[in-house]
Formats: structure tokens, C-alpha cells, sequence
């Protein structure tokens, strides 16, 4: 436990009531930004990877969501030491040891790829996202500070979207690059000697791929190690109760918490079977190398949303309606989906993306209301909250398997929404309690 002090605001403690002192608030959520555009990213990649994944190695849709699983996994084993070392670190600091765990989770892939692995391709992937999460305990709090506190829901809303633009951008390029040759030889037409040598060199283009990005994290790390020091006036306080979990006594930041894991489960579930939908017969019935590009548009819809909330936020529309509003979009979709077929059932699916846009932020910033010096402690709670992103899609992969439909399976990320709705509800009024310490 750290010893007490301040935290990073001006006289009012409340979450986002100051600025960093000394810092050029512009220069340092350029930064942040940054941040959110690559882990969201990264993250993005997993809708790509799983059909790849799921066809070298002949998974079922259990199998092939374990991807899903090790990875959100991290954000429930590191959330809370991940919180502690951005204490220890400061956010800065924070988030270079974030960006070299990214980098070398992305390493990793190296004797993944050799081996051809299953396995393998998990560890590395956990490894990755630990790094990932160390990343997104700094970005979400930061961002929320570096403004005035009536305009910290639509300020990272706006975050958000680099994020968003991260998620089109990389799973559009990785979807070329590593479904590209699904069409031409299938590993379950192989056997013995040949099945191991396709996999070896179809688990190669995997490994060029996040060599890529590693080249690219050690580069982004060396740039904010040069401006470690830019922060001045950094402090937190100390968590109180068993790793901040006395924050969960707060109605409204434990509500919060269970709809990010609600939320991130339900988004990933829908991300990581779109390329799978879209390629059914009564859908678009095209190969996976075909449809891949499409997951775009879903992370696509996501970013233009964001950016539409942001501003609608910043209007004063109150974001807990907005919040019920888009998840009730999000369920009418589902519906629609399940329920035809062809293009209407394509893009159905893939505008769930546009209803995602605002909710991560939206819930983030609800729950955490006036949360003041304790805004480290209750970023690791929400991160461990991101679970949901392991525990749904395995659960939605298990009932696809069961029922063997892929329309039915959505049932599940419906349930997610309609929770999400309520606290949208719930929590239509700014916070009235007092300042957690």
C-alpha cells in the first residue's frame, strides 16, 4: 500500500476538478490519445486472429474463444498490481512499463509462430494484453483529469474515438494481411507432415505482423520516456480496504463496474464472431477472406459514434439517457439480425458498432463521479471489470456450439445491453454523494 498523499487535482478533489500543474494540458492529451489508439488497436486484432486461429488449428467456437479469454483474463490478474505500479510510477512512467509488457507479449509470437503452437499463441497473448492494461489504467483516469470536470464525459467520449480509429484501422489492414490466403488451402483437408508444415507457415504471417507492431512499441515507448517528466505535481492517495475494493460500497461506481464487464463481454462476443456470421450461407455466405474486411465497418461505426456523442455530451444531453438509449438500439439490432437474412442481416449486425460507441466512456465516467484522489484505485477495479471480455464471449461461443446457430448465441450479448439500459437509467442525474477517500 502506498503512503497517503494528494491527489492530482487543485483544491477540489472531485475526479477532474484539476489540471495537471506545470504541463500544457493540450501537449499531454495528444499523449493520451496516442494511448487509446493503440491499445484499442491491438485488442481489435483478436476478431481477426480468431478465425485464423480457429481454422489452423480446427477449433470449435469454444475452442477458438479461449483467445478472447486469455487475453481479457489479464485485466482481472492485473488490474489491480497494474493500478499499483501507476501509483508507484506515476503515469508517465506507467506507461512506458505498459508499452515494453506490449512489446514483449508481441515477441512472443516469435516461438509461437516456430512452434505453431496453440498454446503458445495464449501465453503471448495474455502477456500482451497485460501490457495493454497497464496502458488503459493510465489513459482512462489522465484523460478524465485534464479538463473541467462537467466536461470529462464528453472529453473521453472523444479519447475513445482515437480508440475506435485504432480498432478500424488495424483490424482492416490485419485482416489482408492475415486472412489473406484462407481461401486457397484449408487445414482440415490436410494431415500428418503437411498440416504442421501449413500451420508453421501460415503461423509465420501472424508473427510478421506483430513483429510490426512490436518495432513500432519500443519507438512509442523511447517518446514518452523523453517526456517522463513533463508531469509535475503528480500524487494519488493511498487505496483504502483491500486493494481499493471498498469502492464497490458506492451503488453507483459498483453498478458502473458491472456493466463495463457487461458491456466489454458484449462487444467482444459480437466482435469476435462477425467475420464467422458474415461468412453463414443465410448471411452473406462468402469465405472468411472475403467478408474480413468488413469488421472494419463494426469498429468503424464505433468511432463515428463516439465522436457524434462526444459532441452531443458536450451539449448537455444527458449521457445516462443517451446511455439507455444506444443500448436499446443495440438490442433492436440484435434482434433484427437474428432474425433475417442477407444484407440486412450483415449490416444489422455490423451497426451494433455505432450503438457501442458511447457506452465504455459513458459507464466509466457515471461510475466514477467524484471519485477524487481515488481515481487510480477505481480505473484497476474497472479494468478488472473488463473480465467480462474473457467470461462472455466463451460463455456465447459455448452456447453457438450448443444450439449451433451463431443467431441464437446473441441472445446472450442482448441480456448484456439490457442491463446496461437500466443503469443508463439509473443514472440520468449527476452524482450527488460525497467525494469517495
Amino acid at each position: 500500500m502506498a503512503a497517503p498523499v494528494t491527489p492530482l487535482s487543485s483544491t477540489d478533489p472531485t475526479l477532474g476538478e484539476g489540471t495537471a500543474q506545470g504541463i500544457n494540458a493540450p501537449d499531454l492529451q495528444v499523449f493520451v490519445f496516442a494511448l487509446f489508439f493503440i491499445f484499442g488497436g491491438i485488442t481489435s486484432l483478436n476478431d481477426v486472429i480468431i478465425p485464423k486461429l480457429k481454422e489452423l488449428f480446427t477449433l470449435n467456437y469454444t475452442q477458438a474463444m479461449l483467445v478472447q479469454f486469455c487475453f481479457f483474463t489479464a485485466y482481472l490478474l492485473i488490474g489491480i498490481p497494474g493500478a499499483k505500479l501507476v501509483k508507484k510510477l506515476g503515469y508517465m512512467r506507467g506507461a512506458v512499463a505498459g508499452l515494453l509488457t506490449m512489446m514483449v507479449g508481441c515477441l512472443l509470437f516469435i516461438p509461437a509462430s516456430q512452434n505453431a503452437t496453440y498454446g503458445l499463441f495464449l501465453f503471448a497473448l495474455f502477456v500482451l494484453a497485460s501490457g495493454v492494461v497497464i496502458v488503459q489504467v493510465v489513459a482512462n483516469p489522465l484523460i478524465s483529469l485534464l479538463g473541467k470536470p462537467e466536461t470529462a464525459h464528453s472529453r473521453l467520449t472523444f479519447a475513445q474515438a482515437f480508440n475506435s480509429f485504432g480498432t478500424w484501422i488495424f483490424p482492416t489492414v490485419g485482416a489482408g494481411l492475415i486472412l489473406g490466403s484462407l481461401q486457397n488451402v484449408k487445414a482440415a483437408d490436410l494431415s500428418g507432415p503437411a498440416l504442421d508444415a501449413y500451420r508453421t507457415a501460415e503461423s509465420a504471417v501472424i508473427q510478421h505482423t506483430y513483429l510490426g507492431l512490436a518495432a513500432a512499441l519500443i519507438v512509442v515507448a523511447g517518446v514518452v520516456w523523453l517526456f517522463r517528466n513533463r508531469l509535475k505535481g503528480e500524487r494519488h492517495e493511498a487505496s483504502a480496504g483491500l486493494a481499493g475494493f471498498d469502492l464497490l460500497n458506492r451503488k453507483r461506481f459498483a453498478f458502473g463496474a458491472l456493466c463495463i464487464f457487461l458491456y466489454v463481454g458484449a462487444e467482444v462476443s459480437i466482435g469476435s464472431l462477425i467475420i464467422n456470421y458474415l461468412a453463414l450461407e443465410r448471411v452473406l455466405g462468402q469465405p472468411e477472406s472475403v467478408v474480413g474486411w468488413m469488421i472494419g465497418l463494426y469498429w468503424g461505426g464505433a468511432m463515428i459514434g463516439r465522436v457524434i456523442g462526444s459532441l452531443l455530451m458536450y451539449l448537455r444531453v444527458s449521457p445516462g439517457k443517451l446511455l439507455a438509449f444506444v443500448a436499446v438500439g443495440a438490442i433492436a439490432l440484435i434482434v433484427i439480425s437474428a432474425n433475417s437474412t442477407g444484407n440486412v442481416a450483415a449490416y444489422s449486425l455490423l451497426a451494433i458498432g455505432l450503438m457501442n460507441s458511447i457506452m465504455f466512456p459513458t459507464i466509466f465516467a457515471l461510475a466514477s463521479e467524484k471519485l477524487g484522489g481515488r481515481a487510480a484505485d477505481g480505473s484497476g477495479i474497472i479494468n478488472i471489470a473488463i473480465f467480462g471480455g474473457a467470461v462472455v464471449p466463451l460463455a456465447t461461443g459455448a452456447l453457438a456450439d450448443l444450439t449451433g446457430s451463431l443467431g441464437l448465441a446473441l441472445i446472450l450479448p442482448a441480456l448484456c445491453y439490457a442491463i446496461i439500459a437500466g443503469f443508463g437509467y439509473y443514472a440520468r442525474r449527476p452524482y450527488d454523494g460525497p467525494v469517495a477517500g
